[in-house]
């Protein structure tokens, strides 16, 4: 399992999942805190490409040893694409939950929604 981590180069959701913003792409996934609290994933149930998801909605589900929970969009867009890896070996998320665990990428619908996302440090201060 990854060590805590936050990084500084992504931006937050209250939920638990973060973003990575590139142009008008945006990658999402879950934070280290939401896998740690989950346990070990074994199984990761995407969206489809094409479909819509809305900034604090739900979009997927993980399921873990522990229980089943609903992954929430830090962002809205269109799924373009989808970590297929994650099928065979979800609990990657647990291993790189920011780099090989990604989940989805989509393209932004609006873009200045992320300036109501948080940084690392006020995401970090809301786990305290």
């Amino acid at each position: 399992m990854a060590d805590a981590s936050y990084p500084t180069d992504l931006l937050y959701h209250p939920e638990h999942d973060w973003a990575r913003l590139d142009g008008e792409t945006a990658t999402l996934g879950i934070t280290w805190y939401a896998q740690d609290a989950l346990g070990e994933l074994v199984f990761f149930d995407p969206p489809a490409i094409g479909a819509q998801v809305s900034k604090d909605q739900s979009y997927a589900e993980v399921e873990s040893v522990k229980a089943v929970s609903d992954v929430i969009a830090p962002l809205s867009g269109e799924v373009v694409e989808v970590n297929d890896a994650l099928a065979d070996t979800p609990e990657t998320v647990n291993d790189d939950p920011y780099g090989e665990g990604w989940l989805v990428k989509i393209k932004l619908s609006d873009s200045a929604e992320a300036e109501s996302l948080l940084d690392a440090a006020a995401y970090e201060a809301t786990l305290t």
